[in-house]
Parts: C-alpha cells; structure tokens; sequence
C-alpha cells in the first residue's frame, strides 16, 4: 500500500469516528432530556403525594356573600277589608273579621322583612315593590256584604288608612325605598253592575290610596304609580309588568279551573298592550283568591282566604296567602314564595 493510500484510510477513519461521536452526543442530549423530565415528574408526584389536594376555586362556596342587585316585589291583593266570614259557616275551616285581618296584615308585612331578610342570601336589596291587585275592601255590591259587613264602607276607610300607613312605614324603614302600583278591583265601585267609564275614579279604592299618598307626600322614600286606567305599567330594571285586577276575565268553574280565563285573558291582554305599544313580559293579577305562579303570570293569592261563596261553588281550599317573588336585572321575574299570613292559634279563632 502507497503512502497516499494510507492517508486516505486514516482520514476515513477520522470522519467515521467524528460522526459516531456526534451521533453519541445527541444520544446522551436525548438522555439527559428524558432523565431531566423524569426527574420533574418525580418531584411533582412526590409534590402531589406530600400536598393536600384542592377543588377548583370555582366548586367551592364563596367565604361571604356575593351581592347582587335585585328587587323585592309582593302582592297586596283581595283583602276584603272587613267583611266577616264565621267559622260557624266554614266548617272551622277559615275565619276573618276586622282583628284577624289586622294580624294578617301585620303579618303580611313582617314576613316579606323576614322573606329577604333571613330566606334569600346574596342579593342587595335595591327597594320593594308593592303590587296592590285590587279588592282591599268588599265593599257594598251586594245585599250581604251589606248586612253582614263589619262597618260601613266610609267607616273601613278611616279605619284601614292608619294600619295600612302603619305596615308601610314598617317597610320603608327596613328597605329603605318603596314603591307602591295600585290598580282597583271590582268590589270597591259604587254601583251594583261594573262600569267602564270613570270605572278608577268612582272606585273607593283609588281615593284610599290617593289619601294614603298625600300623607306619605313628605317622605321621598316612597314613590307611587296610581293610574286612573284599568290597568298598571311598570318597569323595574329590564321587567315589564302589567298589573290587573283580573274581574275582566271570565270563568275558572271547569275542571281547569283558573287556567283557562287566566291563560286566554294573559293572551288578549298581550295583544292588545303590544299594539297599543305597552309590551310586557309579566302579567300580575288577583281576583280569583288563589296564589299561582306560570311563565309570564303571577296570581297574588287573597289575605281573607277561603269564604262562603268559594265553599258554596266548591272551590277548593286555599289558606289566605300573598305572592312574593324577585326581579333581577338580568333574568327577570325569580324566585317566587309564597306568604302564608294566615294562623288560627294567633288569631284567637
């Protein structure tokens, strides 16, 4: 072999031994990747093992109450203020006169206080609305109410404008701002068939509350909506309501029962609001002595309760309740409850 050759086969084995060193390098740079990695992953199972493990943030329970904007709203409606109904006649199922009406009253009001006091967390309170769905006195439509009545209708007029001054104070002073939506019902007119012309006007019902506002007048806390229209618009937040009495519609005696006036009135009056460019997306009602909730309608229920007429059409039994609910300004009308102000062993009966 040549000298040429021989270097030729040197410098060969030179550029073999150089690339298996560099192909050994990225071996080890490989190695040392992994060991690295599996160094990190020992630690952190070691870590996981030493660790109490936590929830996410977002499954476990706030440390304190989150606020939120809302409104209390409830129904003052189908009081039938002094009119008597006598156990004796009841079945000792239900009885009202001036007194238990008074307790229920009270009653009404401390436990919408204890509603969005003690029972709903979370929520600031920005006021209460007061839905009065009409009916507050039974007023002298027919003969027996005449006869049978507690006093005479002026006479429950003076007497009711303290007490009812008195359950609003008492919820002003705790909310801080109140606002108050009257619509009459059909038992405080004067005359024996229902009217439609002047029909709020010759109502007791609207002086009653249009006194009650003159003597609230000095205090901006309260804030009122009193139409001289059969029916009440108003919104809170992004809600609109509609306030009716709900004399206007007809039937609820099938097997039914009130779903059927209810739904088909709901629809005639959306109809009807929507053209005349006064849309709302919730009807609030009373008249027919029961409280209800649906999609779109909340029924305020009565505080005089069951009576003679609701037993001798064989009504089924309802204790004297009033509608709670909340508007938030982001989902509307939620969570209804219902307040039972009735309580045969406070009242005495």
């Amino acid at each position: 072999m040549s000298v040429t050759d021989e270097l030729s086969t040197a410098a060969l084995d030179e550029v073999e031994e150089k690339r298996r060193e560099r192909v050994l390098a990225g071996q080890v740079r490989t190695l040392e990747t992994e060991l690295a990695e599996l160094r990190r992953l020992l630690n952190l199972t070691t870590a996981i093992d030493q660790a109490k493990l936590k929830p996410p943030t977002w499954m476990t329970p706030p440390t304190r109450p989150v606020k939120a904007p809302g409104v209390a709203c409830v129904a003052l409606t189908d009081c039938h203020f002094d009119e008597v109904v006598r156990p004796e006649e009841m079945f000792d199922y239900n009885a009202y006169n001036r007194h238990i009406a008074e307790v229920r009253l009270r009653r009404w009001a401390n436990k919408t206080i204890g509603l969005a006091r003690d029972h709903i967390n979370g929520i600031e309170w920005r006021g209460l609305t007061i839905f009065v769905g009409g009916d507050i006195f039974s007023g002298n439509i027919h003969d027996e109410l005449i006869q049978t009545n507690a006093d005479t209708l002026y006479g429950s007029v003076v007497h009711w404008i303290e007490q009812v001054e008195a359950a609003l104070t008492l919820l002003v002073n705790h909310f801080g701002k109140v606002h108050v939506a009257v619509t009459v019902g059909n038992h405080g007119r004067r005359t024996v068939k229902p009217r439609s012309k002047l029909r709020v006007r010759d109502n007791i019902e609207w002086l009653f509350w249009r006194v009650i506002e003159r003597d609230f007048r000095a205090d901006k806390r309260i804030t009122w909506t009193i139409p001289e229209a059969m029916d009440t618009f108003l919104t809170i937040f992004n809600t609109r309501y509609q306030l009716t009495h709900g004399d206007q519609f007809r039937g609820g005696s099938g097997i039914s029962g009130v779903l059927t006036p209810i739904m088909l009135g709901n629809y005639r009056k959306s109809r009807k609001s929507l053209a005349m460019g006064q849309p709302y997306e919730c009807l609030v009602l009373g008249h027919f002595h029961q409280y209800l909730t649906l999609p779109g309608v909340i029924m305020g229920g009565c505080l005089k309760g069951y009576d003679e007429f609701a037993s001798s059409i064989n009504v089924i039994p309802e204790p004297p309740t009033q509608a709670f609910w909340v508007t938030d300004p982001k989902w509307g009308v939620s969570i209804h409850a219902p307040i039972h102000v009735g309580d045969r062993r406070l009242e005495g009966w």
